[in-house]
């Protein structure tokens, strides 16, 4: 997950962005308007995680799997 979280940071970067927005993967593309340029850290057990407002406005700090996207978009991996 952190290596996700890591490629996604580097891809959101100026620059490179656009271009990720146009790739084939809706996921990918969910993941990159829900970050934004929200910061990320790594908290005490190393896990990489992005600080993200819910649906009130308080932050969360959030792994990469636990941000809500909408139902339209593809799982991360199939899912039984």
């Amino acid at each position: 997950m952190n290596v996700a979280s890591f490629t996604l940071d580097a891809l959101r970067s100026e620059g490179v962005r656009g271009r990720a927005m146009q790739a084939p993967h809706p996921r990918l593309r969910a993941l990159l308007r829900a970050v934004g340029d929200a910061p990320f850290e790594a908290d005490e057990a190393g896990d990489v995680r992005f600080r993200l407002p819910d649906e009130e406005g308080r932050e969360q700090w959030l792994r990469l799997d636990e941000i809500p996207l909408s139902p339209s978009v593809p799982a991360a991996w199939p899912r039984v």
